[in-house]
C-alpha cells in the first residue's frame, strides 16, 4: 500500500500530479536521468500533471528536454506553469495553451512597486543578483531575491528557515489585498489573481480530465503551511511529501510498478 506519509483519499490514483523544483529536479536545474526514467514509467500507466511556479520555458528546459518520452507518453502529460494560472496539453506535435489567467498591466505595475519597496524596507533587496529580481510571467509576478539563475547553493543559504520570505509575503499581502501573495520556491514570492493557486489548478485539472480530486495523488516538497504546495493539501487531495528528487524517483518507481501490475497493496 502507499506509505504512511500519504494522506489517503484513494490508494489507487488515476492521476499523479507533481511540483517541479525540489520534487522532480533541484531548483532551476535539469531533471536527473533516474527521475526521467521513473516519470516515463509512470506516464505509461497513468496521466501525470506538473504544476509549478515556473514559466513554460522552465518546464521545457528542466523537464521536457530531459524526459525522452514517446508521443504516447507526452499525450498523458499535463503542464500547469505559474501555479496553475496557465495550462498546456499536447496536440499536433506541440504544447497548446488551454487557458491563461493573466494579470492586467495596472496590477503588474502596482505589484512591482509594492514588492520592491517592501523588500528594500525589510533589507531583503539584493543589489547583486543572477538575473532580474522581479519577473512579469503574464499570469504571475515572481520576486526572486537572488534572480532566477542564482546557483542552488546561494539560494539555499539565503533563507534556510523561510523567515525572510514569510516577512516579505506578509508585508506585501497587506498592501495588495486584491491579489494572491504566496511564498514560492527557496528565494521567491509569487503573486497571482485572487484565489488562483495550485488548488485552483487542481480543480481545473479535475474539470478538464473528468478525474475526481479524490482519485488524484499530489507529490511535492513544500506541503508545510507556508509552502506553495500546501493549498493542494488543504483542498483534501491525497499528498505524498518528499524532501528531494531522489525521494520522488524512489516513490514513483515503486508506484509505477504497482500500477502496472494492478497491485494496490
Amino acid at each position: 500500500m502507499l506509505p504512511a506519509s500519504v494522506e489517503p483519499a484513494s490508494a489507487w490514483p488515476r492521476l499523479v500530479a507533481f511540483d517541479l523544483d525540489g520534487t522532480l529536479a533541484p531548483s532551476k536545474s535539469p531533471m536527473p536521468a533516474p527521475m526521467a526514467t521513473a516519470l516515463c514509467a509512470l506516464l505509461d500507466v497513468v496521466p501525470v500533471c506538473i504544476i509549478s511556479g515556473g514559466q513554460i520555458g522552465q518546464f521545457r528546459e528542466q523537464v521536457l528536454s530531459r524526459l525522452g518520452a514517446s508521443a504516447e507518453e507526452l499525450g498523458q502529460l499535463h503542464l500547469m506553469p505559474t501555479c496553475g494560472t496557465r495550462y498546456y496539453t499536447r496536440g499536433d506535435g506541440d504544447w497548446k495553451l488551454v487557458y491563461a489567467n493573466d494579470l492586467d498591466p495596472e496590477q503588474v505595475k502596482r505589484a512591482f512597486a509594492v514588492v520592491e519597496a517592501e523588500a528594500r524596507r525589510l533589507g531583503l533587496w539584493e543589489e547583486q543578483t543572477w538575473g532580474p529580481a522581479l519577473e512579469d510571467r503574464g499570469s504571475q509576478i515572481t520576486f526572486s531575491a537572488l534572480g532566477q539563475q542564482a546557483p542552488l547553493e546561494a539560494k539555499q543559504a539565503w533563507d534556510p528557515t523561510g523567515e525572510k520570505k514569510r516577512r516579505l509575503r506578509d508585508a506585501v499581502a497587506a498592501l495588495l489585498p486584491d491579489l494572491e501573495v504566496r511564498s514560492g520556491g527557496s528565494t521567491s514570492v509569487d503573486i497571482t489573481r485572487k484565489g488562483i493557486d495550485k488548488a485552483y489548478g487542481m480543480r481545473r485539472l479535475a474539470e478538464v480530465t473528468g478525474i475526481p480530486l479524490e482519485q488524484m495523488l499530489f507529490i511535492g516538497d513544500r506541503l508545510d503551511p507556508e509552502g506553495n504546495d500546501y493549498p493542494v493539501k488543504a483542498l483534501g487531495v491525497a499528498c505524498q511529501a518528499v524532501d528531494t528528487w531522489e525521494d520522488t524517483a524512489a516513490f514513483v518507481t515503486d508506484l509505477a510498478a504497482r500500477l502496472a501490475a494492478g497491485d494496490p497493496s
